[in-house]
């Protein structure tokens, strides 16, 4: 007799209500079982790929492949780096005239490649716009002696390699993205070696140690100082192990380390295995450092703080100055980032800047952009970030590299909020704003009562590490072999937690069959149903405890430190009385070198006030013209580009152009009124025609954007008008002004969407009045 399936009662009565929860209880017992079997195989093959990559001559989590060109083994101070050329994948075409890319990764406990650990990456973006790719990654063991100078070194060399192999190339010098350690090392190397560099990304790279609110600050006075950095060295045979550094990243946030990450792997087992373990093979990846290089990055810039204020020595005596730096610096944080907020990744600029014109006197170009959420390794491995801010940062290399002097802010935008006015195969839009050092400063908040503690915590950590040298590590090293650094090493936590569940386990190939039949006959459970509704709801829970004790703990740290460093006796040990109220760490001075510099600058450019011709002209108009509304984006962008299609910069190479650029803007900073009063001087040899383009190119540009036109930008490009008029009156002895202009030019590229009528040639009067009719139309709007 064939068996029947039991039918569930037809009426809404309590056995009904039984039946239905009876029902989803099994279809969730089946549910939970299955996918307990898959997370423990997907745990399995996480732990073979770990030791699969140990076995790699050169451990990388990159996606592209590469050649070597260069072996940092290979340098007169050896070093554990090297110097890759990325091949572009199939179906990327790279153009060799356009600026090269140098991509550097971080030495931070984890091995290379997160840079371009997916297609959608900071080298992705970089391929995808057709630049030349390169990669500097490194071994998994230091080179012994090898020091943090050694390393700085090599990178120069590295990038001045890239230099040659393009020096023929128009679009100008490498451009160099440093991601977290790596981007201040980089910095430090374009401090020493400034005329190597094009422009410079650092993205999450911390700068100023004692800035921001992060609980990570305060380990090291937490600690007693880097006397436990040693220790560790020392136990390590001469090496410290970077596991300890990924464990501090993991204990940062015990939400997603105890429960999330493991938890989101098992709630979505089916789809979440491939990106799991792409990811574990990167976080399993440890490194080692060399002993004097991991206390030299504690001493010097994490517990010392002294990069930023210029404090930094070389072993031949060179200063490491940021200020040094000529290339456009593009700081890239996230308030979401807890390693590296962007109190730490600005904090140098008002370390070294009281104003904006101790900026300009250093004739540098400073642009920063903040994300509101993403976390600390979501700056460099996001496909969202690299599918957006890494794409427009690439894109418009060549334009941040054009900005004159000062400091920026910039934005990347969704076009579908103003698609009208974006290129139509761009669906993000850059938008680049004149910013300043009190801007900056809102965002540090630099604290002299925290720093007060900061430095006596210092203090205390030179103490603490005088007194470990001088009585314990002689008997530390005396204990200590490359035996016991070995079982320290494959014993430590994060290393198990790989090693101890493997295909080597004895369990493991009963595992791999439940796996294969569970595979075969899985039954997830439906959506709706209540049991995992519940689990949804008890893995908040947890989390919710979990950051619950994390905040406490952060907090609890904080007062800790605070307490502590802030009584008496610790002002005292760090020389200081309680109403010292001096800066502790007093402003870097200006060197008289740098000084006779800007007294020299500032000659010249008095002598250069009437010199130049029509582009000079133009440029100054425009910088004149936009100077109110302080901002630009693609719109203006492209349109600008008509500087060069038009003719008045042929002949000028990329870096007498930058060089153009950036003068003409000191020039206008210099002395405005002298600068637009020499520009019928600088049109003394222009022709009639090209002055009309020139008022034609001003307008078009003013109207370059949705915003309203303001009224002294309407004011600065009705002077420019009037002053093309009398120019054009003098050169034609005549009363009308013959410019093209047009209330809606068909001049504007096609790539710009803006509105056109017909052009007509207008007087002086006229002109005037189609300034004051711009106005009065975004008024309307």
């Amino acid at each position: 007799m064939a068996s029947r399936k039991p039918t569930p009662p037809s009426e809404n009565t309590p056995f009904t209500w039984a039946w239905n929860a009876a029902e989803a209880g099994a279809e969730y017992a089946k549910d939970f079982w299955q996918r307990s079997v898959l997370y423990a195989d997907v745990r399995r093959q996480r732990g073979d790929q770990y030791r699969e990559h140990l076995e790699e001559d050169a451990p990388t989590v990159l996606k592209f492949e590469y050649e070597q060109l260069l072996c940092g083994q290979d340098l007169a101070r050896p070093v554990n780096y090297s110097l890759m050329r990325i091949i572009p994948p199939a179906g990327v075409k790279v153009d060799e005239n356009k600026r090269p890319f140098i991509i550097i990764d971080p030495r931070a406990g984890h091995g290379p490649g997160i840079g371009g650990f997916k297609a959608e990456s900071e080298m992705g973006a970089a391929l995808s716009a057709g630049h030349p790719c390169y990669f500097v990654g490194f071994l998994p063991d230091p080179v012994p002696g090898q020091t943090v100078e050694d390393v700085i070194r090599a990178e120069a060399e590295f990038v001045r390699h890239v230099g040659k192999l393009h020096e023929h190339s128009e679009a100008g010098k490498p451009a160099v993205i440093g991601n977290c350690q790596a981007g201040w090392q980089i910095l430090m190397t374009a401090a020493l070696w400034p005329e190597l560099f094009g422009p410079i990304i650092v993205a999450g790279a911390p700068l100023s140690y004692w800035a921001g609110d992060n609980p990570m600050r305060y380990t090291g006075g937490l600690l007693g100082g880097s006397w436990l950095t040693a220790m560790t060295s020392d136990l390590g045979d001469g090496r410290f192990d970077g596991a300890w550094l990924v464990e501090n990243f993991e204990n940062l946030d015990p939400a997603n380390t105890l429960w999330n990450k493991q938890y989101n792997l098992f709630a979505n087992v089916d789809t979440e295995g491939p990106r799991y373990l792409d990811f574990e093979k990167y976080w399993g990846g440890y490194v080692f450092l060399n002993d004097v290089e991991m206390q030299y990055i504690v001493d010097e810039l994490f517990i010392g703080n002294k990069l930023s204020t210029a404090r930094l020595m070389t072993s031949d005596g060179l200063r490491i100055d940021l200020r040094n730096i000529r290339s456009p610096i593009l700081v890239f944080c996230s308030y979401g980032d807890n390693i590296t907020p962007p109190g730490q990744a600005l904090g140098w600029i008002t370390d070294l800047y009281r104003n904006d014109d101790e900026v300009l006197s250093h004739d540098q170009t400073i642009v920063y952009a903040t994300h509101d959420s993403i976390g600390h390794l979501g700056i460099f491995v996001s496909s969202r970030v690299g599918s957006k801010e890494y794409r427009e940062f690439t894109s418009h290399i060549d334009t941040i590299d054009l900005l004159p002097a000062g400091i920026y802010h910039a934005s990347v935008e969704d076009c579908d909020e103003v698609r009208a006015a974006c290129p139509v195969d761009d669906p993000y839009m850059l938008k680049l704003r004149r910013s300043s050092v009190a801007e900056v400063r809102d965002i540090v908040q630099p604290d002299q009562e925290s720093e007060k503690r900061f430095a006596a915590a210092a203090k205390v950590s030179e103490i603490n590490l005088a007194l470990y040298r001088n009585l314990l590590q002689p008997w530390v090293r005396a204990f200590a072999t490359p035996y016991t650094a070995y079982w320290m090493q494959t014993l430590h936590p994060l290393r198990t937690s790989y090693e101890w569940w493997s295909s080597n386990h004895p369990f493991a190939a009963w595992l791999g069959e439940q796996a294969e039949q569970v595979r075969e006959n899985r039954a997830p459970a439906r959506a709706d149903n209540p049991f995992l509704l519940w689990q949804e709801q008890v893995s908040d829970a947890i989390t919710r405890f979990l950051n619950h004790y994390r905040d406490n703990r952060d907090q609890g740290y904080a007062a800790f430190f605070d307490s502590v460093y802030g009584s008496p006796l610790m002002q005292a040990l760090a020389g200081r009385a309680l109403e010292d109220k001096s800066d502790v760490r007093p402003h870097p001075g200006d060197w008289p070198e740098h000084k006779a510099y800007v007294e020299a600058t500032l000659r010249h450019l008095s002598e250069r006030m009437d010199e130049g011709g029509l582009a000079e002209a133009a440029i100054r108009a425009m910088f004149y013209v936009l100077k109110e509304r302080g901002e630009a984006d693609d719109r203006h962008f492209h349109y600008a580009e008509q500087m060069d299609q038009a003719g008045w910069l042929k002949g000028s190479e990329r870096a007498a152009f930058r060089q153009l650029l950036r003068e003409q803007a000191l020039l206008l900073h210099m002395d405005e009124n002298a600068a637009i009063e020499a520009i019928p001087t600088l049109l003394k040899d222009a022709t009639p025609e090209a002055i009309r383009k020139l008022a034609e190119f001003l307008l078009g540009l003013a109207r370059s954007s949705e915003n309203q036109l303001s009224k002294a930008e309407a004011k600065a490009l009705e002077r420019i008008i009037v002053i093309l008029g009398a120019v054009l009156d003098k050169q034609e002895q005549a009363a009308k002004l013959t410019s093209t202009v047009t209330e809606e030019t068909k001049s504007i590229p096609a790539s710009i969407p803006v509105k056109t009528v017909k052009a007509r040639k207008v007087s002086t009067r006229a002109a005037k009045k189609t300034v004051a009719n711009i106005k009065q139309e975004n008024e309307k709007k």
